[in-house]
This record gives C-alpha cells, structure tokens and sequence, in this order.
C-alpha cells in the first residue's frame, strides 16, 4: 500500500466530492505494501462530525474487471457483520472510478492495528472470523478463480529455474522438485468450496486487543477449497516470521476458533496437511521468483523465500500431520 501515484489536494478534493462523504479536510499517503497507492482520507461534514476512509488507486495487481468481485463481496460480508470495511458508493451509485486511467474506490476505514506478536487469544479471534467469513460467502453470486493457484506455482518456480534456486539454497530445488508434482498430484478438488481470502496474514488483519476488528486486502479472494484457506492461515500465523519455529500454542487457537463457527469435518482435517504444503508452495513460489528477479536498486526488498520453505519441509514430516487432527 505504497503511494506510487501522486495527487495533489486539489485533485484530491475533487475525487472525494464524487462521493457523498463531505468535504476533504486531510490527506496523508500510506508507505506500507508495495502494490496500490493508498490514502488515509479525513473529511467533514456540514455540521462538523468527521470520517474517515482508505482511497485507494489500483495499480499494476488488481485487473479492473476484477474489481466487482472484490468490492462487491466486501459489501456482502459486511451486511452479514463480518468484521471487513464497506465500500463506499460514489454519488452514481458506483461502487470505483476511474482517474487518469487508473480505477480507485473509497473504503471505511477501520480501527485497530496489526500484530507482529500474536497470542493465542487472537490466533483463536483470526481462526473466528475466517470462518465467519467463509460462511457469510456461502450465497455470494459473485466467482472468481483462484489465480495463484497450484499451475500458477508450477509456472514461477518453473521459470525460476534449477540454478537460481540452488543459488537461494542448495536443497531448495529437490524440495520444490519433490513436492511440487506431489501435491498437484493429491490436490482434493472435491473438498467444500467458498470464497477465501487466500492471503490471511497478520498484516491484513485489525485488532484491539483480542478482538479482530478488520480483516483486509482482499485482492487475492476466489472460490476454493475452504480448507485450502485455514492452510493458508495457519503457515501465515503459526510460525516465527522466518519459518524456523512452529508455534503450536498458536496452531491450537487458531483451528479451535475456526472450527467453533465451522466445525472442520474428518475428510477435511485430513487433507490439511496436504493443503499446508500447498500454501507453503505457493508463498515458496512467489517469493523466490521475486527474490531471483527483483532489481537490485529496487526500492522493494523482496521477502526470503526460505521462510516458507522452513514451513514446507515442517509439514510435509509425517509426524507432523497429527497436529490437524481434533483434539
């Protein structure tokens, strides 16, 4: 969420009078992310009371045809109370505009922080509301597949290279090589399907305390396995940030809150462990092909792919499977 745009307030101004939220009293551009531009918007009304909002203007990620989808399931899962920002609807009725060629839309702005920490009692919150999520997106209309799926890995790390990811680590190209075709191979297509958030990580979610008060970023959202995603959570959430330590306090909280709201059915337990090699993979794949071909003078420091090859090598040990199972 870097500004890679520049606006200045008079071009500001006029963007948020296309929506009836009041008048533009301040602006300050937000240096974290790295894909959009965003700003923390405050604005005021006739008699005084202030708001305030996230604008954001998409720039290279997001494909504008995508934009309904994701803005529109923000909607829904806000009219059912899960805990994600509205979108805010510009004069027309439109839920983005487009600016010089680039789409933006207007979005609540939430309270709360991010925590680089977490304990147990929020692990267990996190686990809460992704299942709320995933329930409350069971009568959405809107579809989407999922574009960082397992072909999607197979193409980046392909184009890596063997060489490049020796360079990275010696060992990392005999476990790509290893489990790469393994889980294409076992993928359990036929497990429960939803909208997911595919990209749970601490920094995309809100909290006071242990209360979740927003859950954000939902640019990689798409209908999949369901269970795919609490494997997602559970590598995002449940490690060191380097991957060399699991931390089962936090593994317990998280698939208890989940399975409070969505209770996780044997065959799907079952699977987890397959399902967390696959997240693994595909943070694996990302981040080494960033990593080989980030510039050097970028001003983005590409994340260490080794981080999630840690967490690969963890669950794909057997004796490592039990921790999925119902206790």
């Amino acid at each position: 969420m870097a500004v890679y745009t520049r606006l200045g307030a008079e071009e500001l101004a006029r963007i948020i009078e296309a929506f009836d939220v009041g008048t533009l009293v301040s602006a300050k551009g937000i240096a974290e992310g790295v894909s959009n531009s965003n700003w923390l918007i405050e604005t005021q009304r006739a008699g005084g009371s202030t708001q305030r909002f996230i604008l954001t203007m998409y720039e290279t990620r997001v494909d504008v045809a995508d934009l309904p989808f994701f803005l529109n399931l923000l909607d829904h899962l806000a009219a059912r109370e899960c805990p994600v920002p509205r979108t805010i609807h510009d004069r027309e009725g439109a839920s983005y505009r487009l600016y010089d060629g680039k789409a933006l839309a207007l979005i609540e702005f939430l309270p709360g922080v991010s925590v680089s920490e977490p304990t147990p009692a929020q692990a267990h919150a996190v686990g809460q509301a992704l299942a709320q999520v995933h329930h409350a997106a069971r009568d959405f209309s809107g579809d989407r597949a999922n574009g960082m799926g397992h072909a999607a890995w197979s193409e980046l790390l392909t184009a890596c290279g063997p060489d490049a990811l020796a360079a990275i680590d010696p060992g990392l190209g005999e476990l790509v090589g290893r489990e790469l075709p393994l889980v294409s191979a076992n993928w359990p297509a036929h497990l429960p399907h939803s909208v997911i958030h595919a990209d749970l990580f601490p920094d995309n979610v809100l909290m006071l305390d242990d209360r979740v008060t927003g859950l954000i970023d939902f640019y990689f959202a798409c209908v999949d396995i369901t269970a795919y995603d609490v494997a997602v959570t559970h590598a995002a959430w449940c490690f060191s940030p380097d991957g060399s330590q699991f931390l089962p306090e936090l593994s317990a909280a998280l698939l208890s809150g989940y399975s409070a709201v969505c209770p996780l059915s044997a065959e799907e337990r079952e699977a987890l462990p397959l399902l967390a090699r696959a997240a693994s993979l595909r943070f694996l794949a990302t981040r080494a092909y960033d990593w080989i071909n980030t510039p050097t003078d970028a001003l983005v420091t590409p994340k260490d792919p080794m981080a999630f090859a840690r967490r690969l090598a963890f669950y794909g040990q057997p004796c490592n499977a039990k921790l999925f199972q119902e206790t």
